[in-house]
């Protein structure tokens, strides 16, 4: 048996495109048309991504079949190989251990900006957020899809999804102008005036680390007015 071979493992593949697909929409559920057919395309790059993760290897074995010898790897079907900038980085275990930290660093980001963007905007019950993750971008939840969506580029890069996350950037792109058009005929100046001093999808590089670690304004909601202290009147004295 050639276990060098790592792949036609289709559970893994239904397993995982199911568990990505959960997490996105837990934090994104399509409301409208347009959302839905995005969510479509996201779910189209990850059953790209886990057919040739554990399914069937199609970037590489048409790597091999246009390499040939050159292709840098003794084993070019083993799981480890998939991983394509480990290839380029020279297959070594350090390779593999920069790639799949750097990966998973950023789908822990993603899933920070999601949460807390998700939180925010149901926490609010309609009002305009401009705290917290809002402070630093428009649309944090995005932001932290497209971060989603680069880590497994970097992780497992092929041939449909390096097409398909194009596709996918536009996609939400034109998403987010619609919901911008919509802010502004609610919110009028104040979402202008908001648009005018913060990015769409990504702060500065230097505020990452503060994008990531906000936290919303706290709101103090006023009580109702406290009853005046009673003050009893001082006894009579009688001479």
């Amino acid at each position: 048996m050639d276990t060098s071979f790592a792949y036609g493992m289709w559970v893994a593949v239904v397993f995982n495109v199911g568990l990505f697909l959960a997490f996105v929409l837990s934090f994104l559920p399509p409301k409208g048309q347009v959302e839905w057919r995005n969510m479509g395309l996201v779910t189209a790059f990850l059953v790209a991504l886990f057919t040739e993760m554990y399914g069937f290897p199609l970037t590489i074995y048409l790597l091999t079949g246009w390499l040939g010898q050159a292709y840098p790897a003794l084993e070019p079907f083993s799981h480890q190989y998939g991983h394509l900038w480990v290839v380029a980085l020279g297959g070594s275990t350090w390779a593999w251990a920069l790639v799949m930290g750097a990966s998973m660093a950023m789908q822990f980001a993603s899933y920070v900006l999601l949460s807390k963007g998700w939180h925010l905007v149901h926490a609010t019950q309609g009002r305009m957020v401009t705290d917290g993750v809002y402070a630093y971008v428009r649309h944090p939840q995005y932001t932290g899809l497209l971060v989603f969506i680069l880590s497994f580029l970097v992780q497992w890069p092929t041939l449909l999804t390096v097409l398909m996350a194009p596709l996918l950037v536009y996609a939400y792109v034109q998403l987010a102008r619609s919901e911008e058009r919509a802010m502004l005929a609610r919110f009028g100046d104040a979402y202008r005036l908001y648009a005018l001093r913060t990015p769409m999808f990504f702060p500065p590089r230097e505020k990452w680390p503060a994008f990531l670690r906000a936290q919303p304004v706290q709101r103090v909601t006023a009580g109702p007015p406290k009853a005046p202290e009673r003050h009893d009147p001082a006894p009579e004295v009688r001479r």
